[in-house]
């Protein structure tokens, strides 16, 4: 069963699959960077990955940006 992301969750990831830090996508979104922490915690969550590597390779092959 995929994985179906809001708007503002494939946003968060297209940025990390850029390769953007936690500080960088907090600046670029102008969120507290413990928001952007939390937000990538309950995507991580829901996709089943633990890190952001993970979830950048999940989302490349799954076509989930």
């Amino acid at each position: 069963m995929a994985v179906v992301l809001t708007p503002r969750e494939r946003q968060f990831v297209a940025l990390v699959v850029e390769g953007h830090s936690n500080a960088e996508i907090a600046d670029r979104l102008k969120l507290k960077r413990q928001t952007v922490k939390n937000q990538l915690a309950a995507i991580y969550q829901k996709v089943g990955v633990s890190n952001r590597v993970q979830l950048a390779v999940l989302a490349v092959r799954q076509k989930m940006i």
